[in-house]
């Protein structure tokens, strides 16, 4: 019971983030994942908003197997893409394609275990410029 508190509790943390924010690992890194955190710099590590894209937002709704790769796919759940269509299309492009960048994630078999089938909702938002901290900074997710 309490193992499922504590998952329960981490995937509602996660689901509370608002931005990506650039993170210390590498994209594509074969460092096993263990936690949330290590999961949501996994994926914003390989993600490069396009420029002309700040403000622009998208939730995503997915679930990922316990072998880090995707069951499905991902659903659109919120959007805000500006007025610009090409901007909002070049922004949508550039998160699927962090998604088959990222993908697998190189799960430990905890961490595997407790996220397989998990609904997930990450927010990407293309911020206009970094804070000075937010390599220290938690990222935006479900």
């Amino acid at each position: 019971m309490k193992r499922r508190f504590a998952v329960f509790a981490a995937l509602t943390l996660f689901a509370n983030c608002n931005e990506a924010l650039p993170q210390e690992r590498l994209c594509r890194s074969t460092d096993p994942i263990d936690t949330i955190k290590e999961m949501s710099d996994a994926i914003y590590a390989c993600w490069q908003p396009p420029p002309g894209t700040a403000g622009m937002s998208l939730t995503l709704r997915f679930s990922l197997r316990r072998n880090g790769t995707l069951i499905g796919k991902p659903r659109a759940t919120y959007s805000d893409l500006g007025t610009d269509s090409q901007l909002g299309r070049a922004f949508v492009a550039s998160i699927i394609k962090v998604l088959d960048d990222a993908l697998p994630l190189p799960f430990s078999d905890g961490m595997g275990g407790a996220i397989a089938g998990r609904m997930l909702s990450p927010r990407f938002t293309a911020r206009s410029k970094i804070h000075p901290d937010a390599r220290r900074l938690a990222p935006a997710w479900l």
